[in-house]
């Protein structure tokens, strides 16, 4: 199928001439003795300051004209599939003028790991080393890589790991993209218009709700949080199913296009960065482009509320009570807490379908990133089963996340005086718990669901090999790996 990407992965026996960078694996132990890979000075990687450190880099010059780039992975019993992620990731970086890469990794790969699973990892560390963000750029550097060979041996699995790693960094690209770019041009509409062309392209359906729609539905909270805006909303609703599905998952990913706070009005300060307020939406939506190709074996609905969140002249206001799709109805308090209104209608649709699990995932609290930091995601649920295998998921995918409790004693922060419940609690404390908890009331019972706050790790404030300043495209390969390994969570199931 189509690519969004012209890079070139291919497993060969031998270097190919063309090759103008090889990468070699250098474990820091062995540096330590003195053992280096072939045509590698040991005494030149010293004087450089290279001591094998995962991610890190020494480039040094070939016999021939070539470069050969000499990749850190740490001690060699603690070398793991992320390792090699990293390490694929640093080469691309180190040599982001080479068109030709080669990449000679295969003979460091511990037994105790699969070569598939590092192929995998080879190829999702060199697209996301590349990526770059040059749309808006006037003389933008651009990533001169063409083709990357992978040298080894093991046959039709490893070529297959090879295309899905492309696959699903190709996805994680297309995350980036939309989070970096800016909420003026990036609108509900123009979302919804990209979810068109990129199903088109994916083979997965997509169903575009206009407000006419939005009010057919009874979707208040999108409804309410969209007041203040020029700009119109939608709704997406995604689509995708394999011949043979052993269940269905959905997933809902908020669509904050930009966030001033509403009348609760942000700083300028807090308002940075806030055109990535959709990085859920984002997230599932480059899920989906990637299905065709992962071939997941169950069926995956998507849902995505956009919209921006703006102080016009009919904004909702505080105090005032939205009734959200399942009939709960909503005081809302704090016009900046908007991202779980349009998520309850979310998930209440989402509900309805009566799927087997439902994951959202949301740029939701800042207080997920007090407890947890800008590198970590929150994960909480109504299942322990089922967030236990996101979790899972997660590891295998090399995303951090950290499991956060629901207490039930809380839920009573969130009484209403007026209406059902209210958007926010009256204490400052645990506020990513009570979004959660907030959440939790629009999920049917008996459905498992996870939610994932992403709010740190979904936005890179630094480089580092893997993901440039700005949008991560964070949780597409927990949920692509997630989906490749679902099993129907058992129906009994403990809160987190």
């Amino acid at each position: 199928m189509a690519r969004m990407s012209p890079i070139a992965i291919e497993l060969v026996r031998t270097p190919p001439e063309a090759a103008t960078a090889m990468g070699v694996g250098v474990f820091a132990d062995r540096l330590d003795d003195g053992d280096a890979p072939d045509g590698v000075d040991p005494a030149f990687l010293a004087a450089q300051g290279f001591k094998g450190k995962p991610g890190q880099t020494c480039v040094v010059p070939g016999e021939d004209g070539g470069l050969i780039v000499a990749l850190g992975l740490g001690p060699e019993a603690d070398v793991a599939v992320a390792t090699y992620r990293k390490a694929a990731a640093a080469l691309a970086r180190a040599a982001s003028r080479c068109p030709h890469l080669a990449v000679d990794l295969f003979d460091t790969v511990p037994e105790r790991l699969a070569r598939r699973d590092v192929a995998q990892a080879l190829a999702e560390g060199i697209l996301l080393g590349a990526y770059r963000y040059t749309a808006l750029k006037s003389d933008p550097e651009r990533s001169h890589l063409e083709s990357l060979a992978v040298v080894g041996t093991g046959g039709a699995k490893v070529r297959a790991a090879l295309e899905r790693g492309q696959a699903v960094a190709e996805a994680v690209c297309l995350a980036r993209d939309l989070v970096n770019q800016p909420g003026g041009s990036l609108t509900p509409t123009a979302f919804a218009t990209r979810a068109e062309e990129v199903g088109a392209l994916r083979h997965f359906g997509v169903e575009v709700l206009d407000r006419n729609a939005i009010e057919a539905e009874k979707l208040g909270g999108l409804l309410g949080v969209n007041r203040g805006s020029e700009e119109e909303p939608r709704f997406v609703r995604l689509s995708w199913a394999p011949e043979r599905a052993r269940g269905t998952v959905a997933l809902v990913g908020k669509g904050i296009t930009f966030d001033s706070g509403g009348l609760s009005l942000k700083t300028t300060e807090g308002m940075v960065g806030m055109k990535g307020d959709m990085a859920g939406a984002a997230a599932v939506l480059a899920t989906f482009s990637a299905l065709d190709a992962v071939r997941p074996p169950v069926r995956v609905l998507g849902y995505l509320p956009l919209t921006d969140n703006m102080p016009g002249g009919d904004a909702t206001r505080v105090g005032d009570v939205l009734r959200i799709r399942n009939g709960t109805t909503v005081e809302v308090l704090n016009t900046d807490a908007e991202g779980r209104l349009v998520l309850a209608d979310g998930l209440s649709l989402a509900s309805e379908d009566e799927p087997d699990a439902i994951v959202d995932l949301a740029t939701l609290t800042g207080a997920c990133m007090v407890a947890l930091g800008t590198r970590v995601a929150g994960v909480m649920g109504n299942h322990e089963g089922f967030v236990d295998a996101v979790r899972a998921a997660a590891d295998t995918a090399g995303e951090a996340v950290w499991p956060l409790p629901l207490p039930a004693d809380m839920r009573r922060q969130i009484d209403s005086d007026v209406a059902d419940i209210k958007n926010v609690a009256g204490a400052r404390w645990g506020g990513a718990l009570i979004a959660g908890l907030f959440l939790q009331e629009f999920v049917a019972d008996g459905i498992p669901w996870a939610h994932l706050d992403i709010a740190g790790p979904a936005e890179a404030s630094e480089d580092d090999p893997e993901a440039r300043k700005g949008g991560t495209g964070f949780g597409v390969r927990t949920l692509l790996e997630l989906l490749a390994g679902f099993r129907k969570p058992a129906k009994a199931g403990a809160a987190s």
